[in-house]
């Protein structure tokens, strides 16, 4: 019994041990299996090798019938839906291109993406923002056609590229923004002024001066005392009444009580002080010693520019060369003004400070043609002018085809002056005795 017990208790020990040697080796097993299977499931699969295409590259240059491509990206979130199913719910492109060739505008171009769910539009221009910016490379678009197995290069339209900013639709926001980069004539004129004095040549700056002198206008600090001054003014009845004679007999200011030609129609009453610096032109071509173009001046001055150089005295010579200025910007001021000397008078420039006085002197604001009346206060202005270039002994032939007018109409005028008309060797000429007599208005009976 104690044989069979001994026996048992060795075999159960010996299973036991067998148990405890296999358990290892079978959770070995069982990990080696684990990491077959995750070596097999983590491995990384082949990347596959890009496509190589043999193509040609064929440059496409800028043809001037066909319009080059456009660029334009966005630096907001917003993606275009292109491809929508709907074609009515795609963006609407636009592309604008200003043809203006007065200013010089012809290369602005403006490039314009409006959804279809929104009130905001997408645009973007070629004059304004990071468009203007200093390009230092040339922009251009590649296609690749795999068929034909071309990659074909076109170069973006004004090389630029378009930064598509948000606006709200119908806003003028795009008017202000084309606008920032423009500067008004008045600050380039002062700029370029300004350059001239300091850097400019001698030409340059005799240019600027005439072009200063030409725009002056009158000086706002003279009229600041004006009504003081017209309180102390003491009313003259003789000078009223001379006044009104002068719009009745539509004159110039006159002295009917003159004793010489000179006074009967002072000079000073007609080119009056601050005016006679903007008459200068003449005498200084004379004293530079060039000569006066016969297409810029009036046949009536260009007749007398030899009595300049003969006249020694400057003063004399200097009165004589502004009123041959006056009547030069009087005429020109009547031909603007109508139909058949326009386009002679169309390139000349009158001082604004004579051209404001001519403005409201012979113009009326209704219409931009001259009245009767005020065409002619303006020749009667032009004769009185010819009658002290003349010592008041003037022939009226080259006027009159100045004025655009017969001898036998401008004989009227001489007489409405106060003046008499002699002729001596075929010739007419005009003179004015003192003191002066007008004509009187002759008043017809009736029956």
């Amino acid at each position: 019994m104690r044989e069979d017990e001994e026996t048992r208790t060795k075999k159960e020990h010996e299973s036991q041990q067998e148990q405890e040697t296999e358990g290892p080796k079978k959770k070995n097993k069982k990990r080696k299996k684990d990491k077959a299977n995750t070596t097999i499931d983590e491995q990384p699969e082949p990347e596959l090798e890009p496509e190589r295409v043999k193509a040609k590259v064929q440059f496409i240059p800028e043809q001037p019938n066909k319009a080059p491509p456009l660029v334009g990206y966005f630096p907001s979130i917003y993606k275009p839906d292109v491809d929508h199913p709907d074609e009515e719910m795609r963006p609407k492109v636009r592309v604008y291109r200003n043809m203006n060739e007065k200013k010089n505008r012809t290369g602005r171009m403006e490039l314009v993406v409006s959804p279809r769910d929104s009130s905001v539009d997408y645009v973007g221009t070629s004059y304004s923002g990071e468009a203007m910016a200093p390009q230092f490379c040339h922009y251009a678009v590649g296609v690749l056609d795999r068929n034909t197995q071309t990659l074909k290069i076109v170069p973006i339209a004004a090389n630029k590229i378009f930064r598509l900013e948000p606006r709200v639709r119908g806003s003028d926001v795009a008017d202000k923004d084309a606008g920032k980069g423009e500067i008004s004539a008045e600050v380039q004129a002062n700029m370029k002024a300004m350059l001239d004095t300091r850097y400019g040549t001698k030409k340059s700056l005799r240019q600027s001066k005439k072009m200063h002198a030409l725009n002056k206008e009158n000086d706002p600090e003279s009229q600041k005392d004006l009504a003081l001054k017209m309180k102390s003014v003491k009313i003259n009845k003789e000078a009223l009444e001379s006044t009104t004679s002068d719009t009745v007999l539509n004159v110039p200011p006159y002295d009917a009580n003159a004793t010489t030609p000179q006074q009967a129609y002072p000079l000073d009453k007609i080119i009056l002080k601050g005016e006679w610096d903007f008459v200068q032109d003449i005498f200084n071509h004379v004293s530079a010693g060039s000569e006066v173009i016969s297409d810029a001046y009036p046949s009536f001055v260009c007749n007398r520019i030899h009595k300049l150089r003969e006249i020694q005295d400057d003063v004399e010579k200097q009165t004589l060369a502004s009123i041959f200025s006056y009547i030069t910007h009087l005429v020109k001021f009547k031909d603007q003004h109508s139909m058949d000397g326009g386009a002679s008078a169309k390139q000349h420039r009158i001082p604004k400070i004579l051209h404001q006085k001519f403005l409201t002197s012979f113009s009326d604001a209704e219409s931009k043609r001259l009245s009767d009346d005020k065409i002619h206060l303006l020749i009667s202005y032009v004769l009185v002018l010819t009658l002290h270039a003349d010592d008041f002994r003037t022939n009226p032939t080259d006027i009159a085809k100045d004025l655009r007018m017969s001898e036998f109409k401008l004989r009227d005028h001489f007489e409405k002056l106060g003046c008499k008309l002699l002729r001596e060797k075929n010739m007419l000429y005009a003179t004015l005795p003192v003191p002066l007599q007008f004509p009187k208005a002759i008043q017809r009976r009736r029956r």
